[in-house]
């Protein structure tokens, strides 16, 4: 083997130096090569140093390690590998450098932390924000800690996120980072359930409507946003909440009793959910309700029960309907008359009922008052007739007992007509006025809206209102074995803007 001893090589032209051609192999004795830097053939830096620091290749370049090896001594900043392809819905083992999205949305599991060696890191995060609910159960490996302690960790809070590093046998695994909070996208629209049917009829294209004929919950989801100028978004709703109407008073022989009221009317404006025409209650100060995600219990009134046969007294009142802030009282029964000349009231309610016979005072509407009156009162019976008033209605009073006016006097007040569900309904008539037959007229007619005729002694007890109507029910005719009907149960109407 030749050797050339020399103390420098100079390049004969420019500044290049070439040691080898591109074919040969250059052997280097001792495998040490001195420089400050190394450069790729477009003269970028590959390694360099400078002082005590070492780089890695130069701005705007990737470094990244080959297949198949892996590195060591760098240690772990502290970050994670978030698995977005397996988003957990049941118990499993963590493994350590991974971040896991946990949905507890079908209910509590429990995650396994590995056996920890110093620097491993496990971070778990709620996927659906429902850590409140269903809580996530961490659990240490064996007899090895959290923060500690030998015993399982909790995380209860909506959007909960949590870091765990393994340090040492004395703590074992801390929590180094958490949030408690989670920013998620706003609905602009309103998103419920419940009532009939559960998703909402959807009306006029942009509107869905829930009905509640019984006790339930309004569940809302999503609170949706306040329109802006543009007009998406929906954050009110419109509502009818309609209370249960009044049975009829009852008399002896050759009197008539009082007409019930109708269940308490309340409904909104009807122009944040637009395209239909509330009823004359749907005035102001009445306004549509917000609503925040939350449930909401619905109370629908139970309609008055009926009297039994020739009881002299007056009839039962209806049951309250509620919504949120909003509730509607029931219609007040109609008056009875205990024996001749000793008359019973008419009953205050939502709509007043109607006053027995002789000289029977009418019973008072909107009672306990609503910003915008939610019934009208009865009709008085004066003496010496023997015919029930009639039984007040949601915008109508009732009649009063006459006479002079067959056909006309003891009629039970009309009802409102809504829009709300997208069909012209009217609900909320009262009650006809009983009557002994040519004195003071027959049994009169309800009032428009579920309100039932007086009874003259060809019912038998079967004139009860309409479900879901509030309609109050007639006066019986005394004399002939017969009962009031019972009272019209209410409703409770919610509609809202789902979509532009």
């Amino acid at each position: 083997m030749s050797k050339i001893e020399v103390n420098t090589i100079e390049p004969q032209c420019g500044t290049t130096v070439t040691v080898g051609k591109c074919t040969s192999t250059v052997a280097v004795p001792g495998n040490v090569i001195k420089s400050n830097a190394l450069q790729a053939s477009d003269a970028g830096n590959i390694v360099s140093q400078c002082g005590t620091t070492v780089t890695l290749g130069a701005s705007g370049d990737t470094v990244s390690l080959a297949s198949g090896a892996s590195q060591s001594g760098f240690g772990r900043a502290g970050s994670v590998d978030w698995d977005t392809a397996s988003i957990k819905t049941a118990g499993f083992s963590a493994v350590s450098g991974n971040g896991y999205f946990c949905n507890t949305n079908g209910g509590i599991f429990t995650v396994s932390l590995p056996a920890g060696s110093a620097g491993d890191i496990v971070a778990l995060a709620d996927y659906t924000r429902t850590f409140n609910t269903n809580n996530l159960t961490v659990s240490p490996n064996g007899s090895e800690k959290i923060g500690g302690v030998n015993a399982d960790a909790t995380l209860s809070v909506n959007g909960q996120s949590a870091t765990f590093v393994y340090v040492d046998s004395t703590e074992g695994w801390i929590n180094v980072q958490e949030t408690q909070t989670s920013q998620t996208g706003v609905n602009p629209y309103i998103v419920a359930t419940g009532g009939t049917p559960c998703s909402g009829a959807i009306v006029c294209t942009n509107y869905k409507v829930h009905t509640f004929t019984g006790p339930g919950t309004f569940c809302v989801t999503a609170a949706g946003a306040a329109a802006p100028c543009s007009g998406t978004g929906s954050n009110l709703v419109d509502y009818l909440v309609l209370a249960g109407g009044g049975s009829g008073g009852s008399s002896p022989a050759n009197y008539g009793g009082g007409g019930a009221g109708a269940g308490g009317y309340r409904e909104s404006p009807g122009t944040a959910s637009g395209c239909y025409t509330a009823s004359p209650l749907g005035t102001s100060p009445a306004v549509a309700l917000s609503v925040p995600a939350q449930g909401y219990p619905i109370t629908v009134g139970a309609g008055g029960a009926p009297l039994g046969n020739n009881a002299g007294t007056a009839g039962n009142s209806g049951s309250i309907s509620t919504f949120s802030t909003i509730s509607s009282a029931g219609g007040g029964g109609g008056g009875g008359t205990c024996a001749p000349g000793s008359a019973a009231d008419g009953v205050a309610g939502g709509s007043g009922g109607g006053g027995g016979a002789v000289n029977g005072a009418a019973g008072a509407g909107n009672t306990p008052p609503a910003p915008v009156a939610q019934g009208m009162p009865g009709g008085l019976t004066p003496g010496p007739l023997h015919g029930g008033g009639g039984g007040g209605g949601a915008t109508q009073a009732g009649a009063v007992q006459s006479s002079s006016s067959p056909g006309t006097d003891g009629k039970g007040g009309d009802g409102g007509t809504s829009s709300i569900n997208a069909t012209p309904t009217a609900r909320g008539g009262g009650g006809g006025g009983g009557s002994h037959v040519n004195v003071g007229g027959g049994g009169q007619t309800g009032g428009a809206g579920g309100g039932t005729a007086g009874v003259t002694g060809t019912c038998q007890g079967t004139c009860a209102a309409a479900a879901n109507t509030g309609g109050g029910t007639g006066g019986v005719h005394g004399g002939t074995p017969s009962s009031s009907g019972q009272g019209g149960s209410g409703v409770v109407i919610i509609r809202y803007k789902f979509q532009n």
